[in-house]
């Protein structure tokens, strides 16, 4: 491939770009990542992303966008993990641009390794039909952490009736009020999965600012001394089902407090949230769960119906600092 451009981001002007650019990748791929130009605005407004250097734009001769790597770091001061985007045309696949973008991420990971005096550690997923993609990280460096199933539920079919243990009850989320509690028990609930992080109170209400959280997706079974002993948390993103023209639903997060688990909490919090999902309009239900859950997450979902769409491999290239 000749004749391309690489530049950094300019701000909202090149979020039209951008969004054709996903949604193009999405009609082909399927992988939840198309977005509006509203959605990325929202994005954009993220104050912790180093728009300047974790954003890379590939043109072609005629300045149309055709790749884009997108870096976002997290915030933990021993080893800095990254999570790269790389979307690149469907008409433009049959060149180098992967290569480069997977390049340019390297590079920029060895830079903030040498600024920060840290560990570094990149990041990407592959859907597992993506030979070439797949071929390319593996020629690289790059080894498989784990395996992400992306399931489907509809929600036309009959759900259950959830059954809670006796003297649990139900409710809502409260954003204010519930923060501390509630990010106490994320970390007593998700240490052991991989997609565990460092969640903070300041993350807890970001995560509920967007002016699509629908506070009555977001559920919590309180156990009879107070606890929050499990929680049920989904997501409609009305732009995409637009977008792609369905009814979908996401189930975000399911989670059972170590000590209360193994007592039906799990299955009733989930048909809790498909029922809300159901209610409020939708046919389909979706989620991700790591193969390898230790929980027994995978056989809770396909025994209420759910089935596996694809799957995604998780890749990881390190580079470990040296004391």
């Amino acid at each position: 491939m000749i004749n391309l451009t690489i530049r950094s981001y300019k701000g909202e002007t090149d979020l039209q770009a951008i969004s054709d650019l996903l949604n193009a990748c999405e009609a082909v791929d399927k992988l939840n990542k198309g977005a509006s130009v509203s959605e990325l605005q929202e994005a954009s407004n993220d104050i912790s992303i180093d728009k300047a250097r974790d954003i890379r734009l590939w043109e072609d001769a005629n300045c149309k966008l055709i790749g884009i790597g997108y870096l976002s770091l997290s915030t933990s001061d021993e080893t800095i993990n990254a999570l790269l985007l790389c979307c690149v045309h469907p008409n433009a696949r049959s060149g180098n641009l992967e290569r480069q973008i997977v390049a340019w991420a390297e590079q920029r990971m060895r830079e903030v390794q040498q600024e920060r005096d840290v560990s570094v550690k990149l990041h990407i997923s592959a859907r597992d039909d993506k030979v070439g993609l797949i071929a390319l990280l593996e020629s690289n460096g790059f080894k498989s952490e784990s395996y992400v199933l992306i399931m489907r539920r509809s929600l036309k079919e009959p759900i259950p009736e959830p059954q809670l243990p006796a003297s649990f009850t139900l409710r809502q989320v409260r954003s204010q009020q519930d923060a501390e509690a509630w990010v106490e028990f994320y970390h007593r609930s998700f240490i052991d999965n991989s997609s565990y992080y460092n969640l903070t109170v300041e993350h807890f209400h970001n995560l509920r600012s967007p002016p699509t959280y629908r506070p009555e997706l977001d559920l919590v079974a309180i156990a009879p001394d107070g606890t929050f002993a499990a929680c049920c948390d989904c997501s409609i993103n009305p732009e995409s089902n637009k977008r792609n023209r369905h009814s979908e639903g996401w189930i975000d997060k399911l989670g059972t407090r170590r000590g209360f688990r193994r007592i039906g909490l799990g299955r009733a919090m989930l048909l809790f949230g498909m029922r809300q999902l159901q209610a409020a309009g939708m046919d389909i239900a979706k989620l991700a769960v790591d193969f390898d859950n230790p929980n027994g997450a995978l056989q809770l979902y396909e025994s209420v119906g759910f089935h596996k769409l694809y799957t995604l491999i998780s890749y990881v290239k390190d580079w470990t600092l040296e004391k």
